[in-house]
């Protein structure tokens, strides 16, 4: 029988991982000019920090505590850093200017 900590745990786990997986087909789907446009890195490099963030995750759990923990931890910041900025950013620039 499964504890309510552990409950929690897997859901936290999963929704980590849906997040760093969002963020990243959402940055596979952008346009590469967008990103230099937007004045932020490369998309190579969102890619990567978002691929080797969510593989991270997967194989470093962030929250079973340990020293590795924290490459999980970083998948999941960079992760939030391109939605929350990142993306709305490149939203910006490919739509123009709303006003």
């Amino acid at each position: 029988m499964l504890s309510l900590s552990g409950v929690v745990y897997t859901a936290v786990y999963w929704g980590c991982l849906l997040l760093g997986a969002l963020a990243l087909i959402d940055a596979l789907t952008r346009r590469p000019d967008a990103f230099v446009a937007a004045d932020r890195q490369t998309k190579p490099t969102w890619l990567a920090l978002l691929g080797g963030g969510l593989v991270a995750q997967v194989l470093f759990s962030p929250l079973g505590g340990g020293l590795l923990g924290i490459l999980g931890l970083a998948g999941i910041t960079a992760a939030i850093v391109y939605l929350v900025d990142v993306r709305k950013r490149l939203i910006d620039v490919v739509r123009g200017p709303r006003w």
